[in-house]
């Protein structure tokens, strides 16, 4: 096996860790997108007390609210961890691709 072989399989690993990376930060931001829609959901009916019902969808909208503004918090970290992870997984496809043709001459 010559060092360029060698040099390949390297670039081939890295390149698979690189992958695996963008599949991981986009599961967790899958997942904050997921608990962001879930905030969508109102509150089920109070009753026939309609002040109660009012009360209970203000107070449900207020705590949903914090949660958005900490969820897309997250998400904006999550989402410029993701693009970067695909950035960077590019840059290993490239290496990788360019070794295995230098490989196969």
């Amino acid at each position: 096996m010559t060092k360029l072989d060698r040099l390949h399989q390297i670039a081939q690993l890295l390149l698979d860790t690189k992958l695996a990376e963008v599949q991981r930060t986009a599961k967790v931001r899958e997942t904050s997108l997921s608990h962001l829609a879930a905030l969508k959901t109102a509150p089920q009916n109070a009753g026939p007390d309609v002040l109660l019902e009012i009360q209970t969808v203000l107070r449900y909208e207020r705590w949903a609210d914090v949660r958005r503004a900490e969820i897309n918090a997250r998400l904006a970290q999550q989402t410029a961890d993701w693009m970067e992870a695909q950035d960077n997984a590019r840059m290993a496809f490239g290496r990788a691709e360019v070794l295995r043709k230098l490989a196969s001459r």
